[in-house]
């Protein structure tokens, strides 16, 4: 337990950290991040590392790619991004979120050379390039065995672009950061494949045409041996399972059958073959097949499909562009016999709130608008308004404060399953903010053990 005196240290970070600039801009460059690391001594070469890009999954691919490596020995650091609860959650070692007091001493290591690169350069360090300065320098001092470090925005000027990665992975590219990424396809994929790096593995998800062409085009231009989803890799089928799924794998070495994967959703399957894909192309060896149906059996992804709250079933995820509700619409109307689904959906301002709630059309029943703290926050009358492009004004419902919409979505469900025989569910998403904010709800009106 950390002491009252540590908790106001962190406190006291993190704020510094958010006047920093925000991590949902970038400034395209790496001479700052260079120059950082640089002056701490280049602690991202201390360890091999896998880097994930892409538009959506990473985070659950790199937690596949962390339980793997766990179940070989290997001591692993994992940097994601963004987090749900508390900024501690993105720098992972040996999976658990780094300690509060670990934290605090990471930031003071590192705090004198933010303010020296800061009076050296045009703009000053962002937030998410000392973060990732942190997860470098803790992962450096654990030691840590095998870094694995998900992508915040983009690729090639991605902070995390100064790893020097022995295998590259690239989950499904979709519209996101169009401000920043592009506006095609082709252009975000470029960006993104900005990550592959001179003769190492390159491992691909199955991508549209248009995106596979190009990314195969950067990895021949850099000589990178590339592993397909569909061609050297692949799902073979899957079942559902209470809990979960039961999924066959077809790897690089062999192929494995009967793997509990306890999340819902093809994607979910999908990206448990691409993080074997990964591990393959690291070790290079065949894994043993029961060491992998053990790691995949512990995989958890908080705020991605998850069940918090049984009666009624209130389900979290932080879908936050039209490809991550596409997702999880087609999760929930092919996984969960429903009746009703009353979705909880807070969006933010700088997200395709049009396409978010028009991929929900038909998967969900009634709509709570409402909206998260975060100071992106799209307000709920604002959201209220696209709402009513695709959806009726019976269905649609406007409850600004988070927790009062919770509460009210609840109380319908618990309602509509007491009245009819069919099956109420709660889908709270649109962004990570709001899956994160609605975990933290959640817990304390008894749900789930979180």
């Amino acid at each position: 337990m950390s002491s009252a005196e540590d908790l106001a240290n962190l406190d006291v970070i993190e704020k510094a950290l958010n006047r920093r600039w925000p991590e949902n801009k970038i400034e395209p460059s790496l001479d700052r991040i260079l120059a950082l690391t640089d002056a701490l001594g280049s602690p991202q070469f201390s360890y091999p590392t896998i880097h994930l890009a892409g538009t959506n999954g990473k985070t659950t691919t790199s937690r596949m790619i962390d339980q793997l490596l766990a179940e070989l020995g290997y001591r692993v650091g994992r940097y994601t991004s963004p987090h749900l609860e508390s900024f501690t959650e993105r720098i992972s070692i040996k999976g658990e979120p780094i300690s509060v007091e670990n934290m605090i001493a990471t930031y003071n290591d590192i705090a004198l050379y933010l303010d020296l690169i800061d009076s050296r350069q045009t703009h000053p360090i962002s937030y998410f390039e000392a973060l990732t300065a942190m997860a470098f320098v803790a992962f450096a001092e654990y030691p840590v065995d095998i870094g694995v470090f998900e992508a915040g925005m983009g690729g090639q000027w991605d902070a995390t672009n100064v790893l020097s990665s022995q295998v590259s992975v690239m989950t499904p590219i979709g519209f996101d950061h169009m401000e920043y990424l592009g506006n095609t396809l082709e252009e975000i994929a470029t960006t993104k494949a900005g990550i592959f790096k001179p003769e190492s593995n390159v491992v691909l998800s199955a991508q549209t045409p248009e995106v596979a062409k190009v990314l195969l085009a950067k990895a021949a231009k850099v000589s990178a041996n590339v592993f397909r989803e569909g061609v050297e890799f692949s799902v073979k089928n899957r079942s559902l399972a209470v809990g979960g799924q039961v999924i066959s794998l077809h790897g690089m070495f062999a192929d494995i059958d009967e793997i509990y994967l306890p999340l819902y959703g093809i994607h979910q399957a999908n990206n448990a073959a691409v993080a074997l894909a990964a591990v393959e192309a690291f070790t290079q060896v065949k894994l043993d097949e029961d060491l992998i149906r053990s790691a995949f059996s512990k995989v958890k992804s908080p705020g991605r499909c998850e069940i918090v709250y049984t009666d009624p079933l209130v389900i979290i995820d932080a879908a936050h562009n039209p490809h991550g509700v596409a997702a999880i619409a087609q999760t929930i109307n092919s996984e969960f016999d429903l009746e009703l689904v009353i979705a909880v959906v807070a969006v933010l301002a700088d997200k395709d709130a049009d396409g978010i709630l028009a991929g929900l059309v038909n998967s969900v029943d009634y709509l709570v608008i409402t909206q998260s703290n975060s100071p992106r926050a799209l307000s709920a009358d604002q959201l209220s308004k696209v709402a009513s492009r695709h959806f009726k004004a019976d269905q649609i419902e406007v409850i600004p404060d988070l927790t009062a919409a919770l509460t009210f979505a609840i109380e319908k469900a618990t309602l509509a399953n007491q009245i009819n025989e069919g099956v109420a569910a709660v889908l709270v998403t649109g962004s990570v903010a709001t899956a994160g904010g609605a975990r933290g709800i959640i817990r304390k009106l008894g749900g789930r053990r979180l």
